[in-house]
């Protein structure tokens, strides 16, 4: 009974597609190339070899990728919302 109910408050959202994946690591990739240079105190945390980011570690990949998570989420519900995308 419960599960009916909820079923139908619940939204329905976009499923997962290759475009949505596209959408999600091209912001992620935004929000990245911005903190690299955004950032003013880097290399506090663990250092992360990749690409020759030298002082740019776990702390600021964690931080850049959650910007990028939330700003891929708001922009995938925006166009979905706008009926760009299914």
């Amino acid at each position: 009974m419960n599960m009916n109910l909820l079923l139908t408050i619940v939204p329905h959202t976009s499923t997962w597609s290759a475009q949505i994946a596209i959408i999600m690591i091209i912001c992620n990739l935004i929000c990245i190339a911005i903190g690299r240079y955004a950032i003013e105190i880097r290399g506090l945390g663990p250092t992360i070899p990749v690409l020759g980011l030298e002082g740019f570690g776990l702390p600021e990949l964690l931080a850049t990728t959650s910007l990028g998570h939330v700003i891929g989420a708001g922009t995938i519900i925006g166009l979905s919302s706008a009926g760009i995308i299914n």
